[in-house]
């Protein structure tokens, strides 16, 4: 299995933002979708915070399990993995440290128990 590089966790975890793209069946990808990103020790993680589970780029994730993100220089392709429960709580940690400069009213949604229900592990291939 690949594992992410010290540097990409470093640039991708201090980046704001991340673009995401997943695979179609003919291996193009979709149009990139910009969200947050956050990093838990050597993982990284994104979660659907505004339509949830409902999301046009979060059900491409569950069909296609593959596609490639962008973020902080970063290109790579990756495999979507659903994150294990007991990461939620570090998880949501991770997203306050990270986004609680912005008013509660916007970090709150991305720590819900809709987003919890969405989070992905971003694993390189």
């Amino acid at each position: 299995m690949t594992t992410w590089t010290p540097s990409e966790l470093d640039a991708i975890g201090r980046a704001e933002e991340l673009e995401i793209s997943s695979a179609r069946g003919d291996g193009s990808l979709t149009k990139p979708v910009t969200i947050w990103v956050v990093r838990c020790g050597d993982d990284l993680y994104v979660r659907s915070a505004v339509t949830f589970a409902k999301a046009l780029w979060y059900r491409a994730t569950k069909v296609s399990r593959t596609g490639h993100i962008s973020a902080g220089g970063v290109e790579k392709d990756v495999a979507f993995v659903a994150a294990e429960r007991e990461k939620t709580e570090e998880v949501d940690a991770a997203y306050w440290t990270k986004y609680g400069k912005y008013a509660k009213k916007i970090v709150e949604p991305c720590v819900s128990r809709e987003a919890k229900a969405t989070t992905i592990r971003l694993v390189p291939r």
